[in-house]
């Protein structure tokens, strides 16, 4: 806390911020206009005349998060579009997208779809989620989404590493999940369209001009699953010397590049001491199994990040043993992250009441797009608590975290993936590089800020779907 401030103006600040953000939930045509001073009644008109996805051929891009080409589009009356991609949480082709969204959203305007879209109220359902790690005695680094090795993957059994664990894939909890993808995609386009009505950035909408606007994030290095403990701690200090802040290990199979096979978390622990020792005790860092470890592992784990002075502990078991979760909140000191893989603002709701979190993560494609991630935000920040937006994918998931983040009062990180030639596009020229610094600023185009290289574009564009 800034010394010169009294602890009344801090939490005054933050109340405020999140006052304007439900103000911009509630009425975004009314926030909007109120950027640029004029009444809602002098915007364009944004009744919804045509949806449609374009379907193009990336090449050889190696996506982060199984994107395979498609982006949604919504076109209103006054010729405004609005643009988000389909990625590895829209398994249904982009025409079952463009079906759903001519029923409900064509000849209806923005002002009236954004309120109620991607509410999450009423939505259940959590999963447990564990891809396939590569192994360091294959030949391939991870490049993709997922790697696949000789031993296969983690599963939902424990961490020790053996020829007899598999992948897990997705278990689904209760239901709601499916219609919120369908929904939070056309939530980001229609916010892209309000932006680009007014030419402001989402996030000034979105944070209403109270208090202080932030322009610009802290940002972290976010590691893939690495093949062997080796690779992480050279990794780390690249980062560092690249001007991240921190950096954030997505640990892999936990094993050597040569000799026996140990349990996977002892490897793990073994990475965190290594990546310690090579960047100093003031480096920040972070650890993210992705939910590989059973409750005896990721207790043994949090004692060593404990002792290593690590920063956070992240989905550290699966989302769907609450009881563990709340154990380990009790047990571990330093901050326990979860909430990528939970659906609906009850359920964050339920998380937080029963303190199986510390800090609340989300991605927005879970949980309605930027209404809904902004709704799940603000609760976070009613209890005190911090959230972290899941940034993974290609420039415009980022740049829907981003604008999240720079939103909410209770947000102060950018997790760019590692390296951050990853999340380069072939015809989305973004790039996300901290500054000297360690920060990444923030947005200023219109909308969600992102460009499209639209000769580029057009050139991979093979169908139109409509």
């Amino acid at each position: 806390m800034n010394p010169m401030a009294s602890r009344r103006e801090f939490f005054g600040s933050s109340a405020a911020l999140a006052t304007a953000g439900f103000a911009a939930l509630a009425d975004p045509g009314t926030a909007a206009a109120q950027t640029v001073g004029v009444k809602s009644g002098d915007l364009p008109d944004l009744t919804v005349k045509e949806v449609k996805a374009y379907v193009t051929d990336i090449g050889s891009y190696k996506s982060l998060n199984g994107e395979v080409g498609e982006i949604v589009s919504i076109t209103t009356n006054s010729g405004i579009e609005g643009l988000y991609t389909l990625g590895n949480r829209n398994k249904t082709p982009a025409q079952g997208w463009v079906d759903w969204a001519k029923a409900t959203l064509v000849g209806k305007s923005v002002v009236d779809l954004l309120p109620s879209l991607a509410s999450t109220s009423g939505l259940k359902g959590t999963y447990g989620f564990n891809g396939q790690i590569g192994d360091p005695k294959d030949t391939g680094r991870y490049t993709g989404a997922q790697t696949f090795g000789r031993r296969g993957g983690v599963g939902d059994e424990s961490a020790f590493m053996t020829e007899a664990l598999r992948g897990s894939g997705l278990v689904l909890r209760g239901g709601g999940a499916w219609p919120n993808w369908y929904r939070a995609a056309a939530d980001v386009c229609l916010w892209d369209i309000m932006g680009k009505a007014v030419n402001r950035p989402i996030y000034q909408i979105l944070h209403g001009g109270v208090g202080a606007q932030k322009t610009k994030l802290m940002a972290y290095a976010s590691s893939t699953h690495h093949p062997s403990i080796e690779d992480y701690a050279p990794e780390a200090l690249k980062a560092k010397s690249e001007n991240f802040r921190a950096y954030k290990i997505h640990p892999g199979t936990g094993a050597h590049r040569k000799g026996a096979d140990v349990p996977a978390y002892l490897g793990h622990i073994e990475e965190a001491r290594q990546i310690r020792a090579a960047v100093g005790d003031e480096y920040i860092l972070a650890h993210d199994p992705v939910m590989m470890y059973n409750r005896y592992e990721a207790m043994k784990v949090a004692r060593v990040l404990d002792d290593l002075d690590f920063s956070w502990f992240e989905d550290p078991l699966r989302t769907d043993d609450q009881d563990g979760l709340i154990e380990l909140c009790k047990y571990a000191n330093l901050p326990i992250h979860v909430g990528e893989f939970i659906y609906s603002i009850a359920d964050f709701a339920d998380y937080i009441a029963k303190g199986a979190l510390d800090v609340v993560r989300l991605i927005a494609d879970n949980t309605g797009g930027i209404s809904g991630s902004m709704r799940v935000g603000l609760l976070a920040d009613a209890f005190g608590l911090e959230c972290t937006p899941h940034n993974w994918g290609n420039p415009m998931d980022l740049a829907v975290h981003f604008h999240l983040e720079l939103a909410l009062p209770n947000a102060s990180w950018f997790e760019v993936p590692y390296p951050p030639t990853l999340v380069d596009h072939p015809y989305m020229p973004a790039r996300y590089r901290p500054d000297k610094d360690g920060y990444i600023h923030a947005p200023t185009a219109p909308g969600l800020g992102v460009e499209i290289d639209r000769a580029a574009f057009d050139r991979a564009t093979k169908k139109i779907l409509r």
